[in-house]
């Protein structure tokens, strides 16, 4: 059975495209029985991406443009029930300590079917949108990627045990702008014991990894997460741990 678990519309996300009734549209197009809607959550002033930032982007700006979403993808559960089974949900981002008491309010203010758990900064710096901005947050953790690395997936952890999102997103993102983005995490011991607690973590709670494609789109020689953490046996040898499809 097709399905998606993770979407984004050019309609409510700058790196996107597309209104999200197309998203839909071409979802059903696709023949896919299950889609589910996850534009990002709004962040604070600190945490805004270059781009939005270009586009003249506020705090404020963003709470209503997700706000209006929400309001959309509602209007669309309805409209396009007889034709695919839609989820309306939120991909949220773990930033930092306080990131909690956010995220709980916008789960409590607008009653999502689901949500993504995901990190998209370490040290409050994007580590996925450019190489000079992955090389600030490397020369934060320590210069090596290694380093990074440990970091990124101590703060996974972090949201892991805060939130115990439904589905995890892009697991190894932390992969995507560093200089080997191929890497062998099993032969980097530090990595790989963090990488192994959290998944441990995820079975432990019932979470689900997405197994997300756009790693593929975007040069990487397999999806997120790589098949080396989707095979780990803390994981996969349990019979309890899921992945998702995106």
């Amino acid at each position: 059975m097709p399905y998606s678990h993770h979407s984004h519309s050019g309609q409510f996300c700058a790196h996107a495209r597309d209104t999200l009734e197309e998203v839909v549209q071409d979802a059903i197009a696709r023949g896919m029985r299950v889609l589910a809607l996850t534009e990002h959550m709004p962040r604070e002033r600190q945490d805004l991406y270059p781009e939005e930032i270009d586009a003249g982007y506020s705090e404020k700006i963003l709470h209503e443009i997700f706000a209006k979403y929400h309001v959309e993808a509602r209007r669309l559960q309805k409209v396009y029930s007889s034709r695919v089974k839609i989820l309306v949900g939120m991909e949220v981002d773990w930033i930092r300590p306080s990131s909690a008491a956010f995220i709980s309010r916008l789960i409590s203010d607008f009653h999502f079917d689901l949500f993504i758990g995901s990190v998209h900064h370490v040290h409050g710096i994007p580590i996925d949108y450019n190489s000079d901005l992955y090389e600030k947050a490397l020369s934060k953790s320590g210069g090596t990627n290694k380093d990074l690395f440990e970091d990124y997936f101590d703060l996974q952890y972090d949201m892991l045990t805060a939130l115990k999102p439904p589905i995890v997103g892009h697991f190894d993102l932390i992969r995507l702008k560093s200089n080997d983005p191929n890497t062998d995490f099993v032969k980097t011991e530090g990595v790989w014991k963090k990488i192994q607690r959290n998944l441990a973590f995820v079975v432990s709670y019932g979470g689900m990894l997405e197994l997300n494609s756009a790693a593929l789109r975007k040069g990487l020689k397999e999806p997120y997460p790589n098949a080396e953490i989707s095979k780990a046996r803390q994981y996969r040898l349990t019979h309890e741990g899921a992945e998702t499809l995106t």
